[in-house]
């Protein structure tokens, strides 16, 4: 007579913290949000799971974690890191343990004792137009470099977005480009979606940049506009979208134009020049001294809350001046 198998229902393991984290990041296809998602989200569960020095333990059960011990842990690790830090680590592990509810599982949540803080405002200083525009007339810089700052201080555009640009992206009759915005959503929900499948922007500029582009890109008619001096080593890969056809030429990287404006600003030594950033900065504070409205430097900017435009916004102490002049004596003849 044949044996009879009888097979036992089983539970199914439980979910642990970290099997929780690593299911979450492997959602995340952009490389540096998957880093930055990861540096918060681990040390959140070593902490958690009481890993230090890296010994290794069994990881908790998901579900055991209240709420509290979420707000402990986010405490203990960025309690006094800055106000941007704790705010980027906070927001990440949120998003995590949401992540993990919308599965269905168990999750405890961050508590609002571990509540958002407000940012401070920026300490980017602001330049003055004939800084800028002395900066960029120097005969030494390169035409490269001349193109990238004016275009930044006029499109009032991040670095990282106009270094991303090719040459189809350009409307040199519209002086405009469409660029792929800080938190761009995918016209598709694949992962890895390409620049063109994602959500873009316009940017404008003046004359400045009108000036200077065609002399950049010459004949060129598709790759990146801003491109290295040099070809890539044998070893490195690079998207066809980073590699101008033409000459071979790789795509200017972010750490390379920081360091060319900073060599070319500095006064005491390495890392004490201007920052790309600033002129990002410069032109929405000047366009504000100018009398452009809220709306308008929210639409120049294309920041999505007023809150994080007026952190930018520093007028110049001539500019209040001025606006306190209207205050004065004899202020309605003077108009």
């Amino acid at each position: 007579m044949a044996a009879r198998v009888t097979r036992l229902r089983t539970a199914p393991p439980a979910r642990t913290l970290r099997t929780a984290a690593e299911a979450f990041l492997d959602t995340i296809g952009p490389a540096n949000t998957r880093r930055a998602y990861g540096i918060a989200v681990v040390k959140t569960v070593d902490q958690l799971d009481a890993r230090h020095d890296g010994l290794t333990a069994a990881s908790r059960a998901l579900d055991s974690v209240t709420d509290t011990e979420v707000g402990a842990a986010l405490e203990t690790l960025w309690g006094t890191a800055a106000v941007n830090t704790w705010n980027a680590r906070r927001a990440a592990v949120a998003r995590w343990l949401s992540w993990c509810a919308e599965q269905g599982w168990t999750a405890p949540s961050v508590p609002a004792s571990a509540a958002r803080s407000t940012p401070p405002d920026s300490d980017t200083p602001v330049r003055s137009r004939t800084a800028i525009d002395r900066l960029i007339a120097r005969r030494e810089i390169h035409l490269r470099e001349k193109t990238l700052w004016r275009m930044l201080y006029e499109t009032c555009a991040r670095a990282e977005e106009l270094l991303q640009l090719n040459i189809e992206d350009l409307d040199l009759a519209g002086r405009c480009a469409a660029v792929k915005s800080k938190g761009a959503k995918p016209r598709t929900r694949r992962r890895g979606a390409a620049h063109h499948e994602h959500v873009l922007e316009n940017v404008y500029w003046d004359a400045g940049t009108a000036r200077l582009l065609p002399r950049l890109i010459r004949d060129r008619t598709r790759g990146p506009v801003f491109v290295t001096h040099r070809r890539p080593g044998p070893g490195k890969y690079l998207a066809d979208r980073d590699v101008c056809p033409n000459t071979g030429l790789a795509r200017l990287s972010y750490d390379q134009a920081r360091d060319l404006l900073d060599a070319a600003t500095a006064v005491d030594g390495p890392r004490t020049g201007w920052d790309l950033h600033e002129l990002r900065h410069s032109g929405l504070t000047h366009l504000g001294e100018s009398g452009a409205s809220l709306l308008e430097l929210m639409a120049k900017s294309r920041h999505r809350k007023a809150e994080n435009l007026r952190r930018y916004f520093k007028p110049s102490p001539q500019a209040m001046r001025e606006l306190t002049s209207i205050l004065g004596p004899g202020a309605e003849r003077r108009r």
